[in-house]
């Protein structure tokens, strides 16, 4: 385990404590939003009432039924997976063009993000089952759309779960191993009955908290008893990870799913893979979306990653 930005601790903790204090500003994050809430909150993932920036180097296609948005820049050298985040129910495949086609220009990755269905229109399995229908299509097509085999996946928070959850399903219901190099998991929950830093983090009004991970897990797998959560096809950190690859895991100390990062990094260890996990120092959930000299750096390391993968 790295302990990464420590020099930037002061900057980081201030970040954290202005963000708190404009929670009263911000809409409530409890169990089970009302539908109202619901759309306020997704209109906010997606640059409050000003539509997301989209770029002319984004496709729009749909494979195997799902859809994906596609950056392909001049020299590819692999293709990265990319599954969005936003608890399951928020955000979407075209919310980061920006973000999206600076990664794939840097690293020389065509970029498909998948615009998978979203809770609770849609709970589990749709969103895992989108994800991993276009992973088995990049599978067989990869090498005659984009030029190249080299397969990458990723995504942060939800899409960091979803990532895991593909690798499994296509080891467990395709027989796939080894056609993904490398995953790239940021603040990802892995553990949907909740680990201990989950259930102890409390009421701080960062961008998650206890009560607004227990309202994401009822709309995404609604009905389900703690128990029931613990399942490897929900959780994956209860899961069988032999075979899975390479993996970089990233995580702030100040984000309820420090546990979950942690429990992860060393059962993918154990189970025979290697491990880069980070430890970002006074780091909250979500920090990557801030203009932070962490959220450069992470930006950074997740090019140096993947390009190297």
């Amino acid at each position: 385990m790295t302990i990464v930005d420590a020099d930037c601790l002061a900057e980081t903790l201030a970040f954290n404590e202005k963000f708190a204090a404009a929670a009263a500003n911000r809409p409530a994050r409890g169990p089970a939003p009302s539908a109202e809430t619901l759309a306020r909150l997704r209109r906010n993932r997606l640059g409050g009432d000003t539509p997301p920036v989209r770029l002319p180097q984004g496709r729009d296609r749909v494979v195997d039924g799902v859809p994906v948005r596609v950056f392909v820049p001049d020299r590819v050298d692999g293709v990265y997976l990319h599954l969005h985040g936003g608890s399951w129910a928020f955000g979407s495949a075209a919310g980061q063009d920006e973000r999206l086609w600076r990664l794939a220009t840097q690293t020389r990755l065509a970029v498909v993000s998948v615009d998978y269905r979203l809770a609770p229109e849609h709970p589990f399995p749709a969103g895992p089952d989108d994800c991993a229908a276009a992973a088995h299509w990049l599978v067989r097509n990869a090498g005659a759309e984009f030029g190249s085999e080299r397969l990458l996946i990723g995504g942060e928070s939800a899409g960091a779960h979803l990532s895991v959850l593909t690798l499994l399903r296509l080891r467990d219901r395709h027989g796939v191993t080894g056609a993904f190099r490398a995953a790239h998991l940021l603040f990802g929950p892995y553990d949907l009955s909740m680990t201990p830093s989950q259930r102890n983090f409390g009421a701080r009004p960062l961008l998650s908290n206890t009560e607004s991970l227990r309202g994401s897990y009822a709309l995404f797998v609604p009905g389900m008893g703690e128990e029931q959560r613990r399942a490897p096809e929900v959780s994956p950190l209860y899961a069988d990870l032999a075979g899975l690859p390479p993996a970089r895991i990233s995580v702030g100390t100040e984000d309820p799913l420090l546990d979950d990062s942690l429990f992860l990094a060393a059962r993918w260890q154990a189970a025979g893979a290697p491990v880069q996990l980070d430890v970002v120092a006074g780091a909250m959930h979500g920090f990557t979306l801030f203009p932070l000299t962490v959220t450069e750096r992470e930006h950074r390391r997740e090019r140096d990653f993947l390009a190297s993968a």
